[in-house]
């Protein structure tokens, strides 16, 4: 998971998933913050359902990464979560 975040994911979301990656700056709607309460009281399917179908800006990635990929990046996003 934490392999396919930083080349798919990193760009937008941060290094520390934080929505402030190198791109962010440039996009009309900020790039969620994987640590916040919002994304992590979200279900794994909603997560997983984001990254399929994608939730502009971001685009899907059902065609991208499999469904295992997908699945363990919503494990990865987990990691991420404010202590």
């Amino acid at each position: 998971g934490k392999k396919t975040y930083i080349t798919y994911c990193v760009v937008c979301h941060g290094a520390k998933g934080k929505g402030d990656g190198i791109a962010a700056a440039g996009l009309q709607k900020q790039p969620a913050d994987h640590t916040s309460a919002k994304v992590q009281s979200q279900t794994d399917g909603a997560l997983f359902w984001k990254m399929t179908e994608g939730h502009s800006p971001m685009p899907p990635y059902k065609a991208v990464l499999t469904e295992v990929q997908r699945w363990q990046l919503v494990n990865y996003i987990r990691t991420l979560a404010k202590h």
